[in-house]
């Protein structure tokens, strides 16, 4: 996995009732784009993640398609 900073980040849920959750990737802390990287969620929460197979990262252009 590789991104940018700028790209979301989605997680899918991976438990019945469990939504999938976005967030914006601020900064990209591991070489060449690799994880882990710090994330800002809607609510203003920030994170440092490393993600799982159950995570896609979007590039920000292909958000705004939809």
């Amino acid at each position: 996995m590789r991104a940018n900073t700028g790209d979301e980040l989605l997680m899918h849920g991976r438990v019945v009732g469990q939504h999938d959750r976005t967030a914006k990737i601020v900064e990209v802390l591991g070489t060449r784009g690799e994880p882990p990287y710090r994330v800002r969620f809607d609510d203003g929460h920030e994170a440092v993640v490393s993600p799982g197979p159950d995570s896609v990262v979007q590039e920000p252009h292909a958000q705004q398609q939809r």
